[in-house]
């Protein structure tokens, strides 16, 4: 196998008007990382170089993607007021933070009374202690006529 050289010269980076303009309009365009990068003309490396040295490339993706947000916002807005109500729900849920009350409504008649329920209780626990008490005379019972049939 032999290896083939492959001829390298490094491309210079600069932002240029047209590179920030690039950059500008993929950004604009909701493009992010990587993608910006290859729609704006660049290896991937050369952009985060390029924002490295230059702030103006990161400001041209800033305002990209400031405008762009600004467009749909003044659409969204114009939806609303033209009578979208879908419009008017998300610009009151995304932008102002809106929820919709959430109502439950539970009506319960019954009046609680704590000393019916503690006499409630107190009835249950000597209820219990009655079947446990059976449960025992029974066991004894059991094992009295079990050792008298062996005799």
């Amino acid at each position: 196998m032999t290896f083939k050289s492959l001829p390298f010269a490094p491309r210079p980076i600069k932002a240029t008007e047209a590179c920030l303009e690039r950059i500008y309009e993929a950004a604009s365009l909701g493009l992010k990382g990587d993608a910006l990068a290859l729609a704006a003309g660049l290896l991937p490396v050369e952009f985060r170089r390029l924002r490295e040295l230059d702030p103006l490339a990161e400001l041209a993706e800033q305002k990209g993607r400031a405008d762009s947000e600004r467009e749909a916002a003044l659409l969204l807005r114009d939806a609303a007021r033209n009578g979208d109500a879908k419009a008017t729900l998300a610009i009151l849920q995304h932008t102002h933070g809106w929820v919709a009350k959430q109502a439950i409504s539970v009506d319960i008649e019954q009046r609680i009374s704590i000393t019916a329920a503690l006499e409630q209780a107190q009835k249950r626990v000597i209820d219990a202690l009655d079947v446990s008490d059976l449960q025992a005379n029974e066991q004894i019972t059991n094992a009295n006529d079990h050792l008298l049939s062996a005799r």
